[in-house]
């Protein structure tokens, strides 16, 4: 018996959620050499099944190979001239990144965090991430003392910088800096985040009652972006949000 796993993700273009192709693995490799010798197939129906089998190894390795193993984006990368595009490209398809807030309990020192995020429902990003944190860490509770923020999100995960370094300038990387505000939760706004987050992070739904999990919002007041060499591209809040998509 022959049992491949490869731990990476494919984006599934229909609802834009992250789906692990475990399962799927287990079901192409190993479930026909399985059922065969269940069945007491005879030898040439298992030199078949195993030459079927081995094909689909071999695919399914050159899939990897070109995927790095990462996250696949469904949508090109904008030219790297474009700023605006580019930045909200990123954050568009992004699951996840790097939260950063002014810590309580370290004296007022920088603290990351990785959180899931999203920034509207699949194809209707508005540019602007939302995040469902709990008071019980201490992200929330940075940003209710003080709401001074910065998000940082990269291309690297989603498997368009090939075999490029995630620090090389090439592969883009975006930090959004600004207020890291609690959205009301009775709010029109609330009900449409909570929505666009669970459309990405379905777990989210199922997540413990009692932690309070609550909707925030980066309200951006500056941005910088990396897309190519040179430095910074200039690029303004009001540019970024109404950015062609």
């Amino acid at each position: 018996m022959l049992v491949i796993r490869v731990d990476f993700f494919l984006l599934n273009k229909d609802i834009g959620v992250g789906t692990c192709v475990w399962p799927l693995f287990t079901v192409i490799i190993v479930t026909p050499v399985l059922d065969c010798y269940n069945m007491q197939c005879s030898r040439e129906d298992r030199r078949m099944k195993m030459k079927m089998m081995v094909m689909k190894v071999l695919y399914l390795l050159m899939w990897v190979s070109r995927s790095e193993g990462r996250l696949l984006s469904d949508s090109p990368k904008p030219d790297p001239n474009d700023a605006a595009a580019t930045a909200r490209w990123l954050v568009s398809l992004n699951f996840w990144g790097v939260l950063n807030t002014i810590s309580a309990d370290l004296g007022g020192a920088p603290f990351g965090n990785v959180v899931s995020y999203s920034d509207g429902l699949p194809n209707e990003g508005t540019g602007i991430p939302y995040f469902y944190l709990t008071a019980l860490d201490p992200t929330a509770q940075n940003a209710l003392k003080d709401d001074r923020a910065s998000f940082t999100v990269s291309e690297y995960p989603l498997g368009t910088c090939g075999k490029t370094d995630p620090e090389n300038p090439t592969c883009s990387k975006i930090t959004l800096t600004g207020k890291l505000k609690l959205v009301d939760e009775k709010s029109q706004e609330a009900e449409s985040a909570r929505n666009a987050l669970f459309s990405k992070h379905p777990e989210m739904k199922g997540w413990p009652k009692d932690h309070s999990f609550q909707v925030f919002k980066l309200e951006i007041e500056n941005i910088f972006l990396i897309d190519w060499f040179g430095g910074p591209k200039p690029l303004t809040v009001e540019q970024y949000l109404h950015a062609k998509m």
